[in-house]
């Protein structure tokens, strides 16, 4: 048996493990600042080991019971045992760190953290999908923390009504199947109208396999859609060509931002924001911190289906939106079509390299808001930088890129950091979502939420 050890907590790493000075650092998963702790050592590394949790020999006050009986081997989420106002500081204080670290900059003021519903609030996720001979059904769920397996999940506390319920009866389904070896990934998408189900499909489903999924959409309400190659070969659930389960006529599936009159559509593979609730307080404070007016020209970087582009031409005079998916710069065009919309425009454009003097970014632009992927935005830099816009909101998945490129536009192009702050988007995870505001040197701040 390999021996264990006793050792204090002293913080937190990224991911949401306990970090111990034990000689060696180590990482000990499900460990808590502040806590004594017995571990083992599984796994040796050049600069720290792993460990697991033995006993917590004398627990934090911030310890809470998590309310999932699979957390510690769901990979889903790393801090259910961490009390919710704990983690909304810690991923503060790693935004905090990122931007003393990397940018060098701290802002004029921290704005307070946006949160929302802690349990039930994940509308988009992608589960893993395995048939295990010796159990002799399928598993539904997401992957084991540290492992490549599912793990075997019932329900799930923090997928978005109906579909954390539904977990335990898509594995008995997918375990009736002829095809349950062949669907290795089930998408989860649920909008306000609908719960999508995108099932990854490696083989042909029989007649029979495609009346059970029929049979359960009408029993349980959910949309299936078969997916046999990329995302080109989403298609909805046919039992028989001639008498679709999906009918034409069935809405699209969409979300709604009451407090700007927008509704989107989106199809079950787009991006949308994990968060509901949180979203729409985020696009709330954007507009906010914008502060535009019918006089200003709004240019929205990585705008996806138009989730910031919509609302914002609610006040501005107007927005162009830039997206390098083709087909998002479709659904976005649509969106802004379906809510009457006509100040805003979008274009197709490569946001990973630097953007040459394209004649529509000759036409001025008087406020940036940007929202990348976790890479972050490096390659624009330059071109914000050429605009000059009196107001640069950013929005980030991943504070280290955000905090690299707010560097960029401090230190080499002469903005300020007037203010920055954490988003709640991912309750219970270790992704932090933040949220920082600039404005060129010299331009006064006024009256921002």
């Amino acid at each position: 048996m390999i021996d264990t050890e006793i050792g204090a907590v002293d913080a937190l790493t990224h991911e949401g493990e306990g970090v111990v000075h034990a000689g060696k650092t180590v990482f000990v998963a499900g460990a808590l600042p502040g806590e004594v702790v017995r571990f083992r050592r599984m796994r040796r590394r050049s600069r720290h080991d792993e460990a697991e949790l033995v006993e917590v020999v004398q627990p934090s006050a911030d310890r809470t019971t998590p309310r999932c009986a699979h957390f510690g081997v769901c990979g889903g989420c790393a801090l259910q045992h961490f009390a919710a106002e704990r983690q909304i500081e810690a991923k503060q204080i790693e935004l905090k760190d990122s931007l003393a670290r990397v940018a060098c900059a701290e802002p004029e003021r921290w704005l307070e953290p946006l949160c929302g519903p802690a349990w039930a609030y994940r509308r988009r996720a992608r589960l893993g999908a395995r048939y295990v001979a010796k159990k002799g059904r399928v598993l539904v769920g997401f992957r084991e923390r540290m492992s490549p397996y599912v793990t075997a999940t019932e329900r799930c506390e923090v997928l978005a009504a109906p579909a954390g319920a539904l977990i335990g009866p898509l594995a008995e389904l997918l375990t009736r199947l002829d095809v349950r070896e062949r669907v290795p990934q089930i998408e989860v998408a649920v909008a306000d109208n609908a719960v999508a189900l995108v099932l990854r499909v490696l083989a042909e489903p029989s007649r029979g396999d495609l009346w059970q999924l029929a049979e359960f959409e009408r029993e349980r309400g959910v949309r299936f859609y078969l997916q046999r190659g990329g995302l080109d070969s989403v298609r909805r659930l046919e039992v028989d060509p001639a008498a679709p389960a999906g009918s034409s006529a069935e809405a699209p599936l969409y979300y709604a931002l009451p407090d700007f009159g927008v509704r989107l559509e989106f199809a079950p593979t787009n991006f949308v924001q994990v968060n509901g609730a949180v979203n729409a307080a985020l696009v709330g404070r954007a507009v906010s911190l914008l502060e535009v007016t019918p006089d200003s020209r709004v240019l929205d970087l990585y705008c996806g289906l138009g989730n910031f582009t919509l609302p914002l031409a609610r006040r501005a005079g107007e927005v162009v939106g830039v997206e390098g998916d083709a087909a998002l710069v479709e659904r976005a065009r649509h969106n802004a079509r379906l809510n009457g919309i006509g100040n805003a425009s979008f274009i197709e454009a490569d946001l990973g390299q630097p953007l040459p003097d394209l004649p529509w970014l000759r036409h001025g632009f008087t406020h940036v808001l940007l929202d990348p992927p976790r890479a972050g935005a490096r390659d624009v830099m330059r071109t914000i930088a050429r605009i000059a816009p009196e107001r640069v909101l950013y929005i980030s998945c991943h504070p280290g890129s955000l905090a690299r490129d707010v560097g960029a536009l401090v230190h080499d192009h002469g903005f300020v950091l007037r203010a920055a702050g954490v988003v709640d988007m991912f309750p219970h995870t270790t992704h932090v979502e933040s949220i920082a505001l600039l404005t060129p040197a010299g331009r006064s701040l006024t009256g921002s939420r």
